[in-house]
């Protein structure tokens, strides 16, 4: 009789994703790869039970992403009592399209005849072209609510629960002033068809972004009362002052590392600061990798205006301090220039929190590596001196670590008010060391690979440049209350126990 033992496989070792094209007499594999996860399909442990020498292959087609799921193995566990073998079919019916169970033979006749494939185009609108490593790419971008995206999106989805971790799936089958909501960005690589009949496209990766309304009072107009129809009959969502959200963001493994997520990235952005109903950019739960890519690009794009404007940390906020008598708080407005950041994180559309990121990674690498953390300056002696150290950069790292410390315990007082008083202290230093050496890695891998500052004029015209990439027709701004950097004395009531905290 059989038994239990050696019937189980690792999920992500059994599940094979290729991308397919036609060949000269079946289909070749232009890319091959495992997934990261499969546990929303097959649980926690990403085991399945049953099988010896299993393989489930999920083939798209380059162009269309056409699907098609094979399963073969050696052997298949008999049941035992209520011990069976997992029903895979059933198991990868909720995750896939119907047609990805057609027959072997009949979908290999359908990749080599495809009659459409030589004249297939992205669905939606042309956005972007650029190159890498000497190869062509094309961002294209369409609302959900037209078929073709859709059908593209709804035959790649299961890639959502194979690579991004807690993705979910999205829902299409919702009412089209719902899908219009939302905006999916493919990116193909431009081939060489292989055949006569082939198409020149092949997919790289893939972005959806939704567009909600934000509430926007314009300050200039006294609140009145009106008896117009609430909510109106018509109402065209493209119209409100709205937020964008990226909600997916996918690039295949066998295209990693070539600058493909900065491109998507960007481009979604450029569309947000082109669209003036548009009033922020934000992320829906972004991972570690997409912090990382995320940073880059801001800080790139950020960068040159803060240089700019000689954005910088003011060494001594205090100015003619009494050694008796000396003011417990610093207005944050002392140390930076607090109405020209809101300015431009407000022409950026950059949400607060990730401008908040990229600006303390900016002041960071404008103090001399000599005088921050990375550099061996002396911390212990610092604290003692504080801001009155005799060297400026001392003491604008000083202020440095006081701004980021104001953000960190701003945005989890609740929790860290929880904490004993020296155990929030401790936290509090090691999150911000954290965070900084989160930055120093950015700085270091951006070191040498940054243009100068541009004048007015070329600033301007980068300007007019980003714009003119964003589609045709694409898809909180709130005062902060004033805000005051606490000295050492009070900064025994803040502290952070997470690494960098996620927006």
């Amino acid at each position: 009789m059989a038994t239990e033992a050696g019937w189980s496989c690792d999920a992500n070792d059994a599940v094979h994703v290729t991308i397919v094209q036609p060949g000269e007499k079946k289909p070749k594999t232009l890319s091959a790869f495992h997934p990261q996860f499969t546990y929303p399909i097959f649980g926690d442990d990403e085991q399945i039970f049953g099988y010896k020498g299993l393989i489930i292959r999920l083939r798209f087609a380059a162009h269309d992403l056409r699907p098609h799921v094979h399963i073969s193995y050696d052997e298949k566990f008999k049941p035992v009592g209520d011990t069976a073998a997992l029903d895979l079919l059933a198991t990868l019916k909720p995750f896939v399209q119907p047609e990805s169970f057609a027959n072997l033979p009949d979908y290999e006749k359908a990749i080599q005849e495809d009659p459409d494939a030589k004249d297939f185009k992205p669905p939606g609108q042309f956005v972007l072209g650029y190159e890498a490593d000497d190869r062509k790419y094309e961002i294209w971008a369409g609302s959900l609510g037209n078929p073709d995206v859709r059908k593209i999106l709804d035959r790649m989805q299961v890639l959502v629960s194979l690579f991004i971790e807690a993705g979910t799936p999205l829902e299409t089958d919702d009412p089209e002033w719902t899908l219009d909501r939302w905006t999916v960005y493919f990116v193909y690589e431009k081939v060489t068809p292989p055949t006569p009949t082939a198409s020149a496209y092949s997919i790289v990766g893939y972005a959806t972004t939704y567009r909600y309304w934000y509430y926007h009072r314009n300050q200039s107009e006294t609140p009145t009362v009106k008896n117009d129809e609430f909510p109106p009959s018509e109402v065209d969502i493209a119209e409100l002052p709205s937020r964008i959200r990226i909600a997916q963001f996918l690039i295949l493994p066998s295209h990693h590392r070539a600058g493909h997520g900065t491109h998507l990235y960007t481009t979604i952005h450029a569309a947000c600061i082109a669209d003036p109903t548009v009033l922020e950019l934000t992320v829906e739960d972004p991972n570690e990798q997409f912090d990382a890519l995320r940073d880059t690009a801001d800080y790139c794009l950020l960068r040159p205006e803060f240089l700019r404007h000689n954005v910088n940390l003011n060494p001594d906020p205090l100015g003619a301090y009494s050694e008796k008598k000396r003011p417990r708080n610093v207005p944050t407005s002392a140390l930076i220039p607090t109405k020209l950041l809101h300015d431009i994180r407000k022409s950026f559309k950059i949400e607060p929190t990730q401008f908040a990121h990229v600006l303390e990674m900016y002041l960071l690498g404008q103090i001399p590596k000599s005088h921050r953390l990375a550099g061996g300056t002396n911390l212990a002696r610092l604290l003692i001196k504080k801001y009155k150290a005799d060297n400026e950069n001392d003491r604008r790292y000083y202020w440095w670590r006081m701004l980021t410390k104001q953000r960190l315990f701003k945005k989890h007082k609740e929790l860290l008010t929880e904490l004993e008083l020296m155990d929030r202290v401790e936290k509090l230093d090691a999150t911000v060391q954290n965070v900084e050496e989160g930055y120093e890695i950015t700085l270091e891998a951006l070191e040498g690979r940054l243009p100068e500052v541009p004048t007015d004029e070329e600033a301007e015209e980068n300007a007019n440049e980003q714009a003119s990439k964003a589609p045709t027709g694409s898809r909180d701004q709130r005062v902060k209350r004033k805000l005051t950097v606490m000295e050492d004395d009070d900064e025994e009531d803040e502290s952070e126990a997470a690494k960098r905290p996620k927006i």
